[in-house]
């Protein structure tokens, strides 16, 4: 009998959540001062979440961006919203262990809302783990792979990278313009999984297991994946090969979901 079953989802085809333990030593003190800095009460914050390459324990020190999912109390004004940006910001630069560090941002009664479900409720559940304030997954029961789950992530692809593309073309430095179309090629990534079947029972956290289940079902894209794979990791493409390649790859995506 053969007792394997999909990645990224466990022997009852629930998907796997992230693993609760130590975070690695040479984060321990970004992430102290991340929750000290965050946890100011005129922030209102309910809860600091990590996820990511540093909350699954494989980041690489200089290497790895810090992503952060924020739960506020209270749908933030565009004060706070500015006070949480510079904050970021001097996180960023006290901390030159990680490249980046990036926050999506949420209130409570947004994450708890029924039909928020698929994206708050799975986000929080298997993909972050709590690491201040109170941990609304508890609240969630685990979830099973789906489409919807996909989409509910991932579904405003073609929106999100139509932006990218406005602000590469925009971008006024080579450091500026690299550093998007990073974030361009891991969106673009993430995205490809709403095209997963839906009896399909895998579940990929990292972009390599994305790539790999995505070039399973669409093996003739794999130089095209691999590109933006590359890209995710160390970018270097010209701003105009980036763009044509990314403004086609979308396209492609857009016509399979029709």
């Amino acid at each position: 009998m053969n007792n394997q079953h999909p990645a990224g989802v466990d022997a009852d085809g629930y998907v796997l959540s992230i693993a609760d333990g130590p975070v690695q030593p040479e984060f321990q003190s970004l992430l102290e001062d991340v929750c000290q800095s965050l946890s100011q009460p005129a922030l209102g914050l309910e809860g600091i979440y990590l996820y990511g390459s540093v909350a699954r324990g494989d980041a690489s020190a200089g290497g790895s961006d810090l992503d952060l999912t924020l739960v506020l109390r209270d749908p933030p004004d565009s004060q706070v919203l500015d006070t949480l940006e510079l904050t970021r910001l001097a996180l960023q630069k006290r901390h030159p262990e990680v490249t980046k560090i990036d926050f999506d941002i949420g209130h409570r009664d947004e994450v708890l809302a029924p039909g928020n479900a698929n994206k708050w409720g799975f986000w929080l559940k298997h993909h972050c783990r709590c690491v201040w304030g109170d941990d609304l997954s508890v609240q969630f029961e685990r979830f099973r792979p789906s489409r919807e789950i996909a989409l509910a992530l991932n579904g405003d692809f073609a929106h999100m990278l139509s932006a990218y593309c406005s602000r590469i073309e925009q971008a006024e430095s080579a450091e500026q313009r690299l550093t998007l179309e990073r974030e361009a090629s891991r969106k673009l990534i993430r995205a490809t999984h709403t095209l997963r079947a839906q009896d399909a029972s895998g579940w990929p956290h990292t972009l390599e297991e994305h790539v790999a289940l995505f070039v399973q079902h669409y093996p003739a894209m794999r130089i095209q994946i691999a590109f933006f794979l590359f890209e995710a990791r160390n970018p270097s493409a010209e701003r105009e090969a980036f763009l044509a390649r990314l403004k086609t790859f979308v396209a492609w995506m857009v016509l399979q979901q029709r």
